[in-house]
């Protein structure tokens, strides 16, 4: 099996205090796989150590088998829309041409090729006719299907998105979802740091639990289990699939997914 992603002896902390302790992942080559675990997991923290956005105390991320700072065009990132300042003053068009610059080099201006690549994604996500508008003036929905195809325009092999579908209506998570599988159906790669349970098995064909610990990945078929969510959350899951049935207790629904 062809390996897209390999991480080693992963360990990341703050202050002394282990975010993601001695973390082995493979994600295949051309999967669509989701990252789940509760609050303070360090499923964010994984996205982030993937993309060498934070030191690492011990273990290596490899990108087709190589470090990341030496495959940076391979790899698209959508980050969480949170963390972004939509105040910045520029338009829906520029926000999407800056996922060109990897490839253009910063000191080259964009030509019309670019124009017609960012206009392209922005049809794939249905946000062509707001390309002259400025990002601060449209809803979370909206700036999260941009984003997307910031990452799009990049033609990565690689895509890590951080919660895509946090905040968006139900008509935009349906949008986020179709492309992602398309991007999956072209040999894609696609990791989604996910805190819906209910919709893995729907969405998703790999999966990876973690709660500071790698606790199982693989084929969702196989690893997504109620052992194996009790063993992620504490036993406290917001959803079980048990005989091919979902259940759900009132103490179930108290977890609630998000993470570091």
């Amino acid at each position: 099996m062809k390996y897209a992603i390999e991480v080693e002896d992963l360990t990341v902390a703050y202050k002394e205090k282990p975010v993601l302790w001695d973390v082995d992942l493979n994600v295949p080559e051309g999967v669509l796989m989701s990252i789940v675990g509760p609050n303070g997991a360090g499923k964010t923290t994984l996205i982030k150590a993937m993309l060498g956005l934070v030191n690492t105390a011990a273990g290596r991320v490899s990108i087709y088998g190589k470090p990341y700072s030496k495959q940076r065009s391979l790899v698209g990132y959508v980050p969480q829309r949170g963390s972004v300042d939509w105040d910045f003053p520029t338009s829906v068009g520029d926000v999407v041409m800056m996922g060109r610059y990897g490839a253009l080099g910063w000191l080259k201006r964009p030509g019309k090729r670019e124009v017609e690549l960012s206009l392209r994604a922005l049809e794939k996500v249905g946000m062509a006719k707001y390309a002259d508008r400025q990002i601060s003036q449209l809803s979370g929905g909206q700036q999260q299907r941009v984003f997307l195809a910031r990452a799009l325009v990049q033609d990565a092999k690689i895509y890590l998105m951080d919660e895509p579908f946090q905040g968006v209506d139900a008509t935009t998570e349906r949008a986020i979802v179709t492309l992602l599988q398309e991007l999956r159906a072209a040999g894609k790669t696609v990791v989604v740091v996910h805190h819906d349970l209910q919709t893995v098995p729907e969405y998703f064909d790999w999966t990876a639990l973690l709660n500071v610990r790698l606790i199982a990945s693989g084929p969702v078929d196989t690893v997504f289990t109620e052992e194996n969510l009790r063993l992620t959350y504490g036993g406290r899951v917001s959803f079980i699939k048990h005989n091919g049935h979902n259940t759900d207790s009132d103490q179930e629904k108290r977890a609630e997914a998000g993470g570091i």
